[in-house]
């Protein structure tokens, strides 16, 4: 780290300089990596909520909060990279200003941040933020909204994780699971969360045709759970099929060649000894 002149002002340009060549040196070294674009970009505060749906929020007031918590923004995604780093010299002009205030001993406001998760976004305050982070503060006084959401954040590290997250939102509206049928049905592939839905809703379809009433899409979704996709995991299982799979991946593999093979929609130990030496074999660690 560098050391100090003491004198505020030329400490605090030696610090929006350094920020800068940090800013450029990481998204040069994520290039090299052949890293996603995303990277380093600071997390979308309104793509973040769109993906993982808004219940409602709720004031916590003023906190005392991590600063490595800090990894969004609701306005300012383009000023500053995932630390907060500067990205141009567009606002060096008030960085140096309040950079230079801090160190004359001037005391400086809480910011606003909304916490989604053990995540925050900056709301105001964004200039602040990047000071704490340049001079490696680890904690930062904030004025807290909570957002409460449909489903865990979790798992959530950079913008390309907000596609499965939306996907799997869309997923537990059409096929409402709880608890622990709902953390049971997760993929990683996004695409495969929309393919489930169809299938349950298809199943829904053929058991309300068989029973004569109409169903909600709760009771299908408990019904399917229970008498479709737990038999047909524990006949996969027992077989030791697809064990680099998640449950729900495996469901979904055998489905679709049962039905291209037989043309039926039954499951038996016939079937699934036949598909038993077509599966293949990979893995992609999952997160719901």
């Amino acid at each position: 780290m560098a050391r100090d002149t003491g004198f505020p002002a030329a400490d605090a340009e030696n610090d929006f300089s350094r920020q800068r060549r940090r800013a450029e040196l990481s998204r040069l070294v994520s290039w090299l990596r052949r890293e996603p674009d995303d990277v380093n970009e600071i997390l979308p505060f309104d793509e973040v909520v769109a993906a993982v749906g808004r219940v409602g929020e709720r004031s916590l007031g003023l906190q005392v909060i991590p600063v490595n918590s800090i990894v969004g923004s609701v306005d300012r995604t383009r000023d500053f990279d995932r630390f907060f780093r500067p990205t141009s010299t567009r606002v060096r002009e008030r960085w140096q200003r309040l950079a230079a205030a801090q160190r004359r001993g001037e005391s400086v406001p809480p910011i606003q941040v909304y916490r989604i998760g053990s995540m925050h976004f900056v709301s105001d305050g964004h200039h602040r933020v990047s000071i704490a982070y340049a001079m490696h503060w680890s904690t930062i006084d904030a004025y807290v909204t909570e957002i409460q959401t449909k489903i865990s954040p979790d798992g959530i590290t950079q913008r390309g994780d907000l596609v499965i997250k939306d996907h799997r939102r869309l997923f537990l509206t059409r096929v409402p699971l709880s608890g622990p049928q709902r953390a049971a049905v997760v993929v990683t592939d996004p695409w495969e969360y929309a393919e489930i839905s169809q299938s349950v809703e298809a199943w829904g379809f053929r058991l309300m045709q068989e029973v004569g009433e109409f169903l909600s899409r709760e009771t299908v979704a408990r019904r399917w759970f229970g008498e479709e996709f737990l038999p047909v995991v524990r006949m996969l299982r027992a077989a030791q099929m697809l064990p680099d799979h998640t449950d729900a991946e495996a469901y979904l593999w055998v489905a679709r060649e049962r039905y291209r093979l037989v043309r039926q929609h039954v499951w038996n130990d016939e079937i699934i000894a036949e598909l038993s030496h077509l599966a293949p074999r990979r893995h992609r660690p999952a997160s719901p």
